[in-house]
């Protein structure tokens, strides 16, 4: 069993921003029958900070996810550059569209949100904090996941550096290889908070890249819709009209993708359907084994007057890089190259059986 600690933005990005992809590593974090999830941590990103906090606990109740767990509030800012949304993606409140969710005022949603006996909202670097010590306490190691900027994890890494020994990598959904979404170097992730992402980078532990390069061939085209609706039919043909969702569940999770879809769309000319980004972070932790990958040093750009924010993977080793080391001087990142799309479709889909029997009929 695999313990994940996952950092999040505008959704809940595990350590997340939150969005609509988001909300599909949400799900998967939940119901991967191989991840034990202790916390979720949301930070600035996608939407406002409030946003993501109580959409990731919006998302946690509709999925089904155990009533112990509970999302910490973070950072609502980069350590050093001001606060950026994507509000034209992902709405103004960063789960713009979907149709299903339960309501941000729900009860049963904000008992999801950390608090102490006083009431006050526990931070996500205490409740990292707490849930690693928890881990470290029964000789465990956790995986730290993060779907949106770094900056909870920067903050950790620089705070709680005694408690890095238990931490066995950190997968993060970011960066590009040549390639970017906010400027044409620069990811949006890593763009929020280079600097942020950079700590990360220099930490002494194993950390492993999931680029736009890898995240935009998984594409949720036709055929994943209309398995995501109706499994048990055969997929129609491109003149038919995708059917009536099985369950509510079905129908909210194929709301979000259809939103996702016409802002890349009209933002980025994706045709076909949306990247599923976020979510290949988790399917990494839980099955490696579906990504070809490579070591290299990585570093981010930090003062480009263009390239602010752009990882430099050193593909010829110009740095000679230790392969000893991880952090500084050493090979610092597997950066994924490629994923089996279908078999992460696949483990998708499975998930979404499992939620369809844990997610609550009505909210």
């Amino acid at each position: 069993m695999l313990t994940l600690f996952v950092l999040t933005s505008s959704l809940a990005d595990i350590d997340g921003r939150q969005g609509y992809d988001d909300a599909i590593a949400i799900l998967l974090a939940v119901q991967c029958p191989n991840i034990n999830l202790p916390g979720i941590s949301t930070v600035h990103g996608n939407a406002p900070a409030e946003c993501t906090v109580v959409n990731a606990a919006r998302c946690l109740l509709a999925f089904g996810a155990p009533s112990h767990l509970r999302v910490y509030p973070g950072a609502s800012k980069p350590l050093l550059r001001p606060a950026k949304h994507a509000s034209r993606i992902h709405g103004p409140d960063g789960l713009g569209g979907i149709e299903g969710l339960p309501t941000v005022n729900d009860p049963a949603v904000l008992a999801f949100i950390a608090k102490d006996e006083d009431g006050r909202r526990i931070h996500a670097i205490d409740g990292m904090t707490a849930a690693i010590q928890k881990v470290k306490a029964n000789g465990e190691k956790v995986s730290v996941v993060s779907c949106g900027p770094m900056t909870n994890i920067g903050l950790f890494v620089a705070l709680r550096p005694e408690l890095l020994d238990v931490v066995d990598q950190i997968v993060f959904m970011g960066g590009g290889v040549g390639a970017g979404n906010r400027s044409p170097v620069a990811e949006y992730n890593i763009h929020c908070d280079p600097q942020a992402a950079q700590i990360v980078l220099d930490a002494p532990v194993p950390v492993a890249m999931v680029p736009i390069n890898v995240t935009h061939t998984a594409i949720a085209d036709r055929k994943v819709l209309w398995n995501l609706l109706r499994p048990e039919l055969p997929v129609g043909s491109p003149n038919d009209a995708l059917p009536k969702a099985k369950t509510p569940l079905r129908h909210t999770l194929t709301t979000l993708i259809q939103s996702f879809a016409e802002s890349y769309k009209v933002a980025f000319g994706f045709e076909d359907g949306p990247p599923i980004h976020d979510a290949l972070a988790i399917a990494y932790v839980s099955n490696p084994g579906l990504f070809t990958s490579t070591r290299y040093r990585v570093d981010v750009e930090m003062e480009g007057k263009s390239t602010t924010g752009e990882t430099v993977v050193d593909m010829c080793d110009d740095h000679h890089a230790s392969s000893n080391t991880w952090g500084v001087g050493g090979k610092n990142c597997i950066v994924t190259q490629t994923v089996q799309v279908d078999k992460f479709f696949d483990m998708f889909l499975d998930c979404v059986d499992r939620c369809d029997v844990a997610s609550p009929s009505s909210y």
